[in-house]
């Protein structure tokens, strides 16, 4: 006898969201969305998703329940608000949380899920909205270890690895180690390739180069054209980086932790945040030691010219 596929619940339609949602539906999981952006709803619509227009609908709806969602304040708003999903998901349910939050308010949405026996599983992923859409991302999850397993063949839709961490908030601690690397590459990144400009060196075969080094890495990789074209259409933004480094900030500040460098850091993307660069790609921090390095602009970029400045 075959074993019908859990009815999955997925809020939040956005960036991540959608190429996630619209995997695990062509995967053959009945998919009921809650969004609140109406062109977000009509996207997965037209591919046979079902739409519940309150939280007690999707929960309804849902043996599983997905959330990618912006920040720690729709995080507390969704599921410990009036009527949010603390308040309606049933004993045996399970809720998949998948987005970049602050370990405090982790705890405490699995406290109140945890009094109404509903699982609580913390699965951040690593990767872009195009890993999301090849589903290649990295699932980082943990809590209770049977949610895990029953809730690998939804994970399988759209990544290629799982990490099971441990049975607390270590997947969102793990996921603000992953970002403060990711973030201070961009800064390191950006020292290190001014200086080898100002030597005589262009971007494209510094670039080269370090991907056969010993400090080749991927994320550089995926950058390499970005740098070299200086077109800073974001795959993550300055303004979003900065929300994730306040979250490091704060995680470190509540377990005494010093990160000197990452507080560093975040007042560079402060610096880009507020001449103007808040919804270009995190790594236009390159082009800002560039400025600050007395490199001359053409149509707002960096000329490609150690002799400038």
């Amino acid at each position: 006898m075959t074993t019908k596929p859990p009815r999955v619940g997925w809020i939040g339609i956005g960036k991540m969201g959608r190429p996630m949602s619209r995997r695990v539906l062509k995967a053959g999981f009945p998919l009921t969305i809650y969004e609140p952006l109406a062109q977000n709803r009509a996207s997965m619509v037209a591919e046979g998703a079902t739409v519940a227009h309150t939280l007690t609908d999707l929960a309804e709806a849902a043996d599983v329940v997905v959330m990618t969602i912006p920040n720690d304040a729709v995080l507390e708003s969704v599921v410990l608000g009036e009527q949010g999903l603390a308040a309606c998901l049933r004993a045996g349910q399970t809720l998949i949380e998948m987005s970049t939050v602050s370990p405090d308010v982790s705890a405490r949405v699995d406290r109140a899920l945890a009094a109404r026996d509903v699982a609580h599983l913390r699965a951040p992923v690593s990767g872009s909205t195009a890993t999301a859409s090849s589903g290649q991302l990295a699932v980082l999850a943990s809590g209770p270890a049977a949610a895990f397993e029953a809730a690998r063949p939804i994970f399988d839709c759209f990544s290629k690895r799982q990490f099971y961490v441990g049975a607390g908030e270590e997947a969102r601690y793990l996921k603000l180690v992953l970002n403060a690397l990711v973030g201070v590459t961009s800064a390191l990144v950006g020292e290190a390739l001014t200086l080898g400009r100002r030597g005589g060196l262009d971007t494209a075969t510094m670039l080269d180069v370090i991907a056969e080094s010993a400090v080749a890495s991927p994320l550089i990789a995926y950058k390499r054209d970005l740098l070299v074209s200086r077109n800073f259409e974001p795959a993550f933004t300055v303004e979003q980086m900065m929300k994730d480094f306040d979250l490091i900030l704060q995680a470190a500040r509540a377990d005494h932790v010093p990160m000197s460098i990452v507080a560093l850091v975040r007042q560079q993307y402060e610096a880009a945040f507020s001449t103007g660069h808040a919804g270009e790609d995190f790594f236009m921090l390159v082009e800002q030691s560039e400025r600050l390095a007395g490199f001359g602009l053409e149509n707002g970029r960096a000329r490609e010219d150690a002799s400038s400045g």
